[in-house]
């Protein structure tokens, strides 16, 4: 008998070591995130700020892909991320529509800006409208440094040239870097050209740059963030929980706080805007 209880207490025991072998793997994947991003909110320091936060309070760990949103919604639409953070309106709208999305909520707002050389050779120094500096700079023939890389900016960029009446691709002076914002105001810079950046990433990079700020202010400029679940209906791999938990921290109170304080002391003003739980209408959008 006494044998048969060692028998039956060693095969309950390996039964349950097997139990917990083959559940440890899902358990530590349970608590890992996949965010994909723009390069802006990584480029800008914002991230480096919240996230830590955010793994602090909820336990999961955070794997950034930083790319252009139209990247981070094309791994959306694959179920190779839980959540997005993007900003290109017309493109998110489009991958709410598919279903590739469960949820979609604003989370803050800030702006694109025209930036270039000191000397300015196209002169589109404090143009009221972006179209007629894009204007300017097609006809001067000055060297514009574009992402060419299906990104929120990238997007932004085509819709103010068409609002421009011009057609830049093919031209000699247009160049497309197929890189980040950062890289790409490395390389406007390095050739002495224009292009069209986030505030916040020119304002985080600024310095060494010999970039300015020469157009601002455009209403045609607001630079607007969603955070978007990734929908677990059409991909049971995505860790759905995971995804809600950094959704609702974007636009808690707590988050939305930091997002509004964040640049003011380098800056001495904010690089973001918070804007969890407005309107669409009020955006603009």
């Amino acid at each position: 008998m006494k044998r048969l209880n060692t028998l039956t207490l060693l095969m309950a025991a390996a039964a349950l070591l097997g139990a917990f072998l083959t559940a440890s793997p899902a358990k530590a994947a349970s608590k890992n995130l996949i965010l994909a991003t723009t390069t802006s909110t990584q480029d800008s320091g914002l991230l480096d700020v919240l996230i830590p936060v955010f793994e602090k309070e909820s336990g999961y760990m955070v794997k950034t892909i930083a790319v252009g949103s139209g990247q981070a919604m094309a791994m959306g639409e694959k179920g190779e991320a839980d959540v997005l953070l993007v900003h290109s309106p017309e493109a998110e709208k489009k991958f709410m529509d598919k279903g590739a999305g469960s949820s979609r909520r604003l989370v803050m707002h800030n702006d694109f800006v025209i930036v270039g050389p000191a000397g300015d050779p196209a002169k589109i120094r404090g143009e009221k409208t972006s179209a007629e500096a894009f204007k300017k700079i097609a006809q001067s023939g000055s060297i514009f440094l574009s992402r060419g890389d299906n990104s929120g900016t990238h997007a932004k960029e085509k819709g103010l040239w068409k609002g421009a009446a011009v057609t830049p691709e093919g031209q000699k002076w247009y160049q497309q870097t197929g890189l980040g914002m950062g890289q790409t105001l490395n390389v406007t810079a390095e050739k002495k050209g224009y292009t069209l950046t986030d505030r916040a990433t020119y304002l985080a990079l600024k310095k060494g740059l010999g970039l300015e700020i020469l157009v601002e202010g455009d209403a045609k400029l607001l630079n607007i963030y969603h955070v978007i679940e990734v929908n677990t209906a059409k991909w049971p791999k995505v860790n759905g929980p995971a995804g809600k938990a950094f959704a609702d921290f974007m636009v808690s109170k707590k988050a939305q706080e930091m997002i509004g304080k964040f640049g003011v002391d380098k800056f001495g003003a904010p690089l973001f805007f918070p804007d969890a739980g407005k309107k669409p209408e009020s955006m603009g959008l």
